[in-house]
């Protein structure tokens, strides 16, 4: 079950084959979204319900660290690991205008990062300060410099701030440690997003749900890329309030990480794109384009995704030039799956035209696309086989072997 932005879509497995039985989608209620997830089910047997979770637009994360290159950055990575669209970063010492436009962005949650182990504090102290004695409290995920973990958390805490406590996200300079933050972050959104009043009263609504979206799918594309192997897998899931592109360019490094990546090089990518979704992203969408040389898309929901995704796979291009030269990359890619309602529910020729101009794009897209197989994922698979990969791994594998299978588009 996936309750997004616009719709909710539940997918019916056998979880001893990972036969997917039925599938169903209902309009997500926003003013009460087990309504929707309700009515999603309506048709299935009694049977347990996963789900993940972007309604809303998914957790807003903000991240304020020590320094833009280093801490910031570490932080920023560690958070889109986590499945949360980063909203704002702030490096240094936050003053009044600092808290002023970290108000402004309205985050979920705030991942405080800053210092290596036993390395420089003042930042680290000076911001937990700040953020204890702003007006409006928002939860903490801290994740700085382990020597100062219980003299900031009680700082926090004093100023009536709720705090998640995690390893430091950089221990060391150019060794990037994201699992205890993702861990933690994890935990804000289903305590304080899920288990809180935003999204639904319902307690069976925090019963539910295990993630937030973007992180089940990555789950669901590791799936993919170990079955794909050794091909490398790119996924590119457009949304009604974020578009995500999803690489795994080198299989053999995705299993071999166990949690621990180099800053620069992290074995699995994703780019959560906030202001390219189809609908309530769409106006945000159109100026992305327009900046990027592209046409404007009117109100066709495939011309926007095809404007999503062309930007999305610009951008997510330039994210890894700045991994550094050598590695892998997503334009190594040996499958590449387009999801997301606007390609699930399109005609096939209309599709292949739209493969046809991404792989004709000059900007960056077409490297990607260009000579490679793409394929639809029409029953909305990843995010389901990315809920059940940890406690029903072969049902994962067996609910993703239909993309593998699929004929190249155009």
């Amino acid at each position: 079950m996936d309750i997004g932005s616009t719709f909710t879509k539940a997918a019916l497995v056998e979880t001893a084959t990972g036969e997917l039985v039925a599938t169903a989608q209902a309009p997500t209620t926003l003013d009460d979204v087990v309504a929707g997830v309700l009515t999603a089910t309506a048709g299935f047997c009694n049977v347990p319900v996963i789900a993940c979770s972007s309604a809303g637009g998914g957790l807003r994360l903000a991240v304020v660290g020590y320094e833009e290159l280093i801490s910031a950055e570490a932080g920023h990575r560690a958070a889109l690991s986590a499945g949360a669209r980063v909203v704002h970063v702030a490096a240094g010492v936050l003053d009044a205008a600092g808290l002023a436009a970290l108000a402004a962005a309205e985050p979920d949650v705030v991942l405080l990062v800053g210092g290596t182990d036993g390395g420089e504090a003042s930042v680290l102290q000076a911001n937990a300060a700040a953020l204890a004695g702003a007006d409006r409290p928002v939860p903490v995920v801290l994740a700085g410099n382990a020597a100062l973990r219980d003299e900031v958390a009680a700082v926090l805490r004093a100023g009536g701030v709720p705090v998640h406590e995690a390893d430091n996200v950089l221990p060391d300079i150019g060794r990037l440690a994201p699992e205890s933050a993702r861990t933690a972050i994890r935990e804000v959104f289903l305590e304080h997003v899920i288990g809180g009043d935003r999204l639904s009263t319902d307690p069976r609504l925090r019963q539910w749900v295990r993630a937030v979206t973007p992180d089940a799918v990555l789950d669901g594309v590791g799936v993919l890329a170990r079955l794909a192997a050794p091909d490398s897998v790119v996924v590119v899931d457009v949304g009604g309030a974020t578009t995500d592109v999803y690489s795994v360019p080198d299989v053999d490094a995705e299993q071999a990480a166990l949690g621990r990546e180099a800053v620069g090089v992290p074995a699995r990518r994703r780019t959560v794109e906030g202001d390219l979704g189809v609908s309530w992203s769409a106006d945000a969408l159109r100026r992305a384009a327009a900046a990027e040389g592209l046409a404007v898309p009117g109100e066709d929901p495939l011309a926007l995704g095809e404007a999503a995704a062309t930007v999305a796979l610009r951008r997510h291009l330039r994210a890894e030039a700045g991994y550094g030269p050598g590695g892998a990359s997503a334009r190594s890619a040996g499958l590449v799956v387009l999801s997301g309602g606007v390609f699930r529910h399109a005609a096939p020729d209309a599709v292949r035209e739209v493969v046809g101009r991404l792989a004709a794009d000059a900007g960056g897209a077409g490297s990607v696309l260009s000579d490679r197989p793409v394929t639809v994922d029409r029953d909305y698979v990843l995010a389901a086989a990315g809920l059940l990969a940890g406690e029903h791994p072969e049902a994962a594998a067996g609910l993703v072997q239909g993309l593998l299978s699929a004929v190249r588009l155009g």
